[in-house]
This record gives C-alpha cells, structure tokens and sequence, in this order.
C-alpha cells in the first residue's frame, strides 16, 4: 500500500463519524440556505435592549458543531494562508479542497462557530450565505468517495 493511499485511509478514519453525524443537518441547511434564521427580539414597552432569537434548529447545529473536530481556534491561518476575504472565497476554497485538507473545512466553519459566540449574527450568516451546507456536502462527498474507493 502507497504512503499517499495510507494516508487517505487516515484522514477518511478520522472525519467518517464526525461528517456523518453532522450530514443530519444538510436538509436542514438546504432548506434554510438564503433565508434567515434568527430575528431581533424587542420587547415592548420602554428601553430594553433587542437581542437575536435563533432557529432552535440552528442552535442544536452550532452545539453539535462546537464538540466537533473540525473546530479549530487557529482558524485565521486558514484565512491568511488563502487569502480568504468574502463568503464566496470560502464557498470557492471549500469546492477545491479535497480529502487532505480536511482542516480547510474545518478552519472555514471555526470562523463562523467560534465568531458566532461574540457577535451572534455570525451564526446566521453561515446558513443564510451558504457556507455551513457547502462545507458539509463537500466533507460528506468526499469521506463518501475515499471511503467506497478504499473499499474496491
């Protein structure tokens, strides 16, 4: 068996159960991709602050995210590393990135997990710009195709 097959098996061992239980949430995700899924809460009735109110849906996701392996707090080297300005640079890198560079995928969701716990509306924006859905159809396909191509 080649170095570069050995390593495939790895990296597919690795993510396999992590992506399959997080693919439960790519119809979600289809379903919501473009459309909002939190909106700002005023209570009536005097000065009071307006705070987000979130799908429950898109909570349980970030909480199964945030356990995840792909959540890596060294994220902005992804960033750096790619040049990586705007959503559509992410959805780009993310349609390139193959088996090897799981870590790609995983520094792109980072940015939106992580932010997300400071400035909420960064949650959002994942599902409303596509992002979390092409990250994990992308993580999905590929663990899909090494692993039925290590199998014949």
């Amino acid at each position: 068996m080649s170095e570069e097959k050995k390593a495939r098996e790895e990296m597919v061992e690795h993510y396999r159960d992590e992506v399959m239980r997080l693919a439960a949430y790519i119809p979600w995700l289809e379903e919501k991709s473009g459309n909002a899924v939190s909106q700002s809460y005023n209570p009536e009735g005097g000065r009071t602050i307006t705070f987000p109110v979130y799908d429950s849906m898109l909570l349980q996701f970030v909480k199964a995210m945030d356990g995840s392996i792909f959540i890596d707090k060294n994220y902005p080297y992804v960033y750096s590393r790619y040049g990586l300005k705007t959503a559509a640079d992410e959805i780009r890198l993310i349609e390139k990135t193959d088996i090897m560079n799981m870590a790609v995928i995983g520094g792109i969701l980072s940015k939106y997990i992580l932010g997300g716990r400071t400035k909420g509306k960064v949650w959002s924006e994942g599902v409303m710009n596509g992002v979390y859905l092409k990250a994990l159809q992308k993580a999905k396909d590929l663990i899909e195709f090494y692993d039925l191509k290590e199998q014949a």
